[in-house]
């Protein structure tokens, strides 16, 4: 195709969201042009040392860079702008637009990450239409969902208008006043939507997703009830939650210190917005509420999901440095765990009513709603919009199965939709919809630290150490090929069932035995005043045989580090003069 011709389909290409419940980046792309919707984090499992987050796989778009024409963000979670920060220190992105609660979240993190100079953050309001290239008009469709400042995107193509939901229930008493445009959604099921992509959350769950506003009464009801001090965990970006219970803190004559960083910026940024509304005197730092009734305190702090590092674990382990649970506490989880965290989240409850608090947590509580709609809310969707084609995505498997389902039940049929993975390159025409190519749809782990990815070779020494330990030999040897002494051993998260000297001195024995039989492969001279011998070299072979030897004899996979010493030796060198090499040069 040359590039004065005009193709004659859209590509869509998920590299994160689906089959997974996290990391939402979509790419648009059409010619010789590229936009991005999202672009979002997942946690770490477990097995995941030292890794803070989790990214998808940028390949595609570090390769196709000079594509970009920008971004659109649909809302502020972290599961849709967490990764954008890291990606702006990879690629250029022109301009990203997005609603003002979530630029207002996303410039502080750009701007703490160093690199907000990298693109233009620039906000948008309700039916607002941007061009993006020459051939992407974005219009902004306000939604309801459990944050602030929400979008469904409608995305006007040369080939037909392609509508994604974003997240989205349909909330007819939204917290903030703010209705879904249901009207507008209409308007383009009229004119003819080509390809509606949808958000298959909670596509297992019958009915209607309850309004964020039927939790208020039950929360209600919990501060009613609790008569010492009263704690509660959400997520940081519900807006709309954490609105409602500073309300109620107002009601029931309690003062609110902020615990958790994340939950300070969202609250900060929501009140300069106008999003929460209520007194600065509502709000008062730890060392003030100390002081006071626990009857007049409320604790409104992260850690929901049982984040390792979060205010909420830290107080359930006795490890915060300013509270500490007292008999008569009352704790309340406002949120239900994400797959994958209702273990982290059961073991915080555990804990914290072991030291004596009244944890209030569960469905059947009625304090937490869904931000994403059930088969009806879909339903809904489907017959405003009237799809050709149809896309589920966000979810998992099973999931996007039954969205499409739900999708057939509505009159698309099967051929007019597709269910995908994670790098696979969809194209979309006025005639069909199919699966055409792969795009690279890993995932990328960022250290701890936050400045480093983390390789897959050593994500698996780190689960080789957690799992089986690491075995440290310290040994000498002379010129002469000989042990000048014992070797020292250190085992750390190993088990063997021979007593540490007994080990030592097997080890001991393999590595003579490694010695006698290969040593005349290292060295070529056994001359003082002529020796040349391959330190580096028999120091790898000594640690691979040692391996296999260890490994045999304990029947599980340590790792193995030989520090090896050896004498100081003339050299012979390319020039012909001599030098002297160290054990400590043969280690660089």
């Amino acid at each position: 195709m040359t590039q004065n011709e005009s193709s004659t389909a859209v590509k869509i290409i998920p590299l994160g969201g689906l089959h997974e419940i996290g990391k939402n980046t979509c790419v648009f792309e059409y010619n010789d042009e590229i936009i991005l919707l999202d672009a979002g984090l997942a946690f770490p499992s477990e097995d995941m040392h030292g890794v803070n987050i989790v990214l998808p796989d940028m390949t595609y778009l570090r390769e196709n860079r000079h594509k970009i024409k920008g971004m659109i963000v649909t809302h502020g979670h972290e599961d849709h702008i967490g990764g954008i920060a890291f990606h702006l220190k990879q690629f250029e992105i022109p301009v990203i637009y997005g609603p003002r609660l979530a630029m207002a979240m996303l410039e502080g993190k750009l701007e703490e990450a160093g690199v907000r100079d990298r693109t233009q953050l620039k906000t948008v309001r309700p039916r607002e239409m941007v061009r993006l290239g020459s051939s992407f008009v974005v219009e902004f469709i306000r939604n309801t969902h459990s944050i602030a400042d929400s979008f469904t995107i409608a995305l006007h193509t040369p080939v037909g208008v392609i509508i994604h939901t974003g997240d989205f229930k349909v909330d007819h008493t939204p917290v903030d006043g703010e209705f879904f445009d249901l009207q507008r959604l209409a308007e383009h099921g009229e004119k003819g939507v080509l390809c509606l992509i949808s958000d298959s959350t909670n596509s297992e769950v019958p009915g209607y997703t309850l309004s964020e506003r039927s939790v208020y009464p039950n929360l209600d009801r919990v501060f009613t009830q609790a008569t010492g001090r009263l704690f509660v965990t959400t997520f940081a970006s519900s807006v709309h939650r954490i609105n409602m219970i500073l309300e109620l803190a107002q009601k029931h004559n309690r003062v609110v210190s902020v615990v958790g960083r994340s939950m300070l910026n969202v609250i900060a940024h929501a009140r300069n917005l106008g999003y929460i509304k209520c007194p600065d005197n509502l709000f008062q730092p730890l060392h003030a509420v100390r002081q006071l009734p626990g009857e007049n305190v409320l604790i409104l702090t992260t850690g929901s999901q049982g984040e390792m590092m979060s205010a909420m674990t830290r107080i359930s382990k006795g490890e915060h440095q300013h509270l500490k649970i007292r008999e008569g506490d009352t704790v309340v989880f406002s949120a239900n765990p994400i797959p994958g965290n209702t273990i982290a989240v059961v073991n915080t409850i555990d804990r914290l009513m072991m030291q004596g608090a009244k944890v209030i947590y569960g469905r059947e509580q009625g304090i937490h709603v869904s931000g994403h709609g059930s088969q009806e809310d879909q339903k809904l969707m489907i017959a405003l919009t009237r799809p050709k084609f149809f896309l589920p995505v966000h979810g998992e498997h099973r999931m996007l199965v039954k969205h499409a389902q739900t999708a057939q039940s509505m009159g698309i049929p099967a051929e007019n939709m597709v269910i995908i993975q994670n790098g696979d390159v969809v194209e979309v025409s006025q005639e069909a919809i199919s699966v055409t190519g792969k795009a690279p749809a890993g995932i990328e782990l960022v250290d701890t630290s936050g400045v480093g990815i983390v390789s897959g070779k050593v994500l698996q020494e780190r689960q080789q150490l957690a799992e089986e330990g690491i075995i440290t030999i310290a040994t000498a040897i002379d010129w002469n090929g000989k042990l000048m002494m014992t070797p020292e051993i250190h085992l750390r998260g190993v088990v063997t069932s021979m007593e540490r000297s007994l080990f030592q001195k097997w080890v001991q024995e393999r590595i003579e035995e490694i010695l006698s039989t290969r040593w005349s492969d290292f060295a070529q001279s056994f001359d003082a005043q002529q020796a040349d011998v391959d330190w580096a070299g028999l120091q790898v072979q000594l640690e691979r045989d040692l391996q296999r030897a260890i490994r045999r004899e304990l029947q599980c996979q340590p790792s193995i580090t030989l520090l090896m010493q050896i004498p100081d030796e003339p050299v012979k060198v390319a020039d012909g003069r001599r030098r002297r090499r160290t054990a400590a040069q043969v280690a660089s």
